[in-house]
């Protein structure tokens, strides 16, 4: 009975992936194309900066990060500060994996993260937070309640790159800001580990440098719309 749940799930996987328009990867293939990126990549790294409500791509190549595109993030509920329980409707911040392609969403398509990671169970352990959430996704739509919005024709592309590169070579990093261009900053009243988490966020995020940052897209870069 598992073994044909998981032959089920995977066969409406491959389905919504064939039923893609040739579009999607059409502008896959540009947008590495003009990164001077092989397409698929060996990596990818997402980083969803929450505060300025953008999703940057970037790609893994002769030892060394390239940077691919800038997504706009259409809807993310709550504001900069870490995700603790159930039902805040707070964006996670944390580095993640992506653990699962839904092709069944109710945002069109979905990519869940593995939140809460370890770091986010040690935390609400130690608190007495008994659920600190659960179900966060990157998804389709323009409209999101804990998750990150990126529109119908963004997650086409991601979901698409994600399942070329597998989901092993994905991860997703949420920042509340970038701490590339502004100082991390700690309010009295977050978290006690909260400067522990920006910390380690920091050093992940620098691996990324902003002159890396090449806005070589042919088109519809930075799109405003969902097109």
């Amino acid at each position: 009975m598992l073994n044909s749940a998981w032959a089920s799930q995977d066969s409406e996987l491959e389905a919504a992936l064939d039923n893609l328009s040739v579009g999607v990867e059409r502008r896959l293939k540009t947008r590495f194309e003009q990164a001077g990126v092989e397409y698929p990549p060996q990596r990818i790294q997402l980083i969803a900066l929450k505060e300025s409500r953008r999703l940057e791509l970037w790609a893994y190549q002769h030892d060394e990060w390239q940077f691919i595109h800038d997504y706009a993030i259409f809807a993310a509920s709550g504001g900069v500060g870490p995700k603790l329980r159930e039902g805040d409707k707070q964006v996670p911040e944390g580095f993640y994996r992506i653990t699962e392609l839904n092709p069944n969403s109710h945002f069109h398509l979905s990519m869940k993260l593995n939140y809460p990671n370890g770091f986010d169970w040690l935390n609400a352990a130690r608190e007495g937070r008994v659920a600190p959430g659960s179900n966060i996704f990157i998804h389709g739509s323009a409209w999101s309640a804990g998750c990150l919005a990126i529109g119908n024709r963004y997650i086409e592309e991601l979901f698409k790159l994600v399942a070329k590169v597998g989901l092993e070579h994905s991860a997703v990093l949420i920042v509340p800001y970038d701490f590339r261009q502004r100082e991390i900053m700690v309010t009295e009243n977050g978290p006690a580990w909260l400067g522990e988490l920006y910390a380690y966020l920091k050093l992940r995020l620098v691996q990324f440098p902003l002159t890396e940052k090449r806005f070589k897209c042919a088109y519809d870069c930075r799109e405003a719309s969902n097109k």
